[in-house]
């Protein structure tokens, strides 16, 4: 009797997953570009850096530097920890540096500013235990927090966090709905314009790039960007974070809040990066994001399938943040 209820449960979990929709294992090189090998930022040619709208300079070597924010706004926010402005030398890169003085961040990582505190501090004891982990182990960004995340104290995260979430998010993002997009080359870890201005059939994809890609790299956290995602994604994502397509996810509002802007501990969704967007949600899908509150955004994606995930993420990279 044990023997045939076992064989019963296993025909019908056989056919439970023959009918949730297939999801490619490969994460698409588009949301996670990687630098090829032979790729090197350019050359340090002496000249002190500048953004639009500030005073400050910075030599090429300092806007490089790993233990080193930019502050190129000082004046636009509160003063930076150390742990944000310097980090925690050997091991422990500064804050700023990927998520920029401003927590404004960029396609390759995420947006901090604004963020509740106790959902960063969650988030960094996730990467710290392993739960969550990506699905593409060789992209820094993502070692590196996963490196910072092990080694970081914890009167550090909280110092961090509490700095994060006492910014401002700033609406920084661009999205067109098009049938073509510029044609790239990828940086370092993000897509960039290839020379020549020449365009190429965007297909099922979200192409986001810098518009101007020296601010960018300059680590500037009022540098803006252009995303570039399929026709109709936008009403299509709308109906699906509102939960009216039916065999999809649920509405998105029941833990992120009528404006998507985030509720107690559950962070805003609401004019984040695209690009970024997708990740999350292709690796909940996945499994490479777990953790204790990873539950309900598991049970959101079960059903959605890679064209789902792109009108999700179109539609809320349009939001004002």
């Amino acid at each position: 009797m044990i023997r045939l209820a076992s064989r019963l449960l296993v025909f019908a979990l056989i056919g439970l997953a023959s009918a949730l929709p297939s999801l490619a294992a490969d994460p698409p090189a588009w949301a996670y570009p990687v630098p090829p090998p032979d790729y090197k930022p350019h050359s340090d040619d002496g000249k002190l850096r500048r953004v639009p709208g500030s005073t400050a300079t910075y030599a090429p070597a300092q806007v490089r530097d790993f233990f080193f924010s930019p502050d190129w706004h000082p004046h636009s926010h509160p003063p930076m920890p150390p742990i944000v402005a310097r980090g925690a030398k050997p091991d422990v890169l500064a804050c700023g540096f990927c998520h920029r003085a401003e927590g404004t961040g960029g396609p390759e990582n995420s947006s901090l500013a604004g963020l509740p505190a106790a959902y960063i501090v969650q988030q960094m004891a996730d990467y710290k235990s392993g739960a969550r982990s990506t699905a593409l182990p060789e992209r820094g960004p993502h070692r590196f927090m996963i490196q910072a995340a092990r080694l970081v104290s914890d009167e550090d995260v909280k110092v961090a966090a509490a700095y994060f979430a006492s910014l401002k998010p700033k609406n920084n993002i661009n999205v067109v709905e098009s049938e073509t997009a510029p044609k790239t080359a990828v940086g370092n870890w993000i897509l960039v314009a290839s020379p020549g201005n020449e365009r190429e059939p965007l297909g099922p994809r979200i192409i986001e790039l810098p518009d101007d890609l020296e601010q960018f790299e300059n680590r500037d956290s009022r540098a803006t960007f252009t995303a570039w995602v399929p026709r109709g994604s936008i009403d299509r994502g709308r109906a699906l974070v509102d939960g009216k397509v039916p065999g999809k996810s649920h509405a998105c509002e029941a833990c992120h809040g009528r404006t998507l802007r985030g509720v107690d501990a559950s962070p805003s969704i609401a004019g984040r990066s695209p690009t970024y967007i997708f990740r999350q949600l292709f690796e909940f899908r996945t499994g490479a994001r777990a953790g204790p509150n990873a539950g309900p955004m598991k049970e959101a994606v079960a059903a959605l399938e890679q064209d789902d995930m792109i009108a999700i993420a179109a539609y809320l990279g349009s939001l004002a943040p």
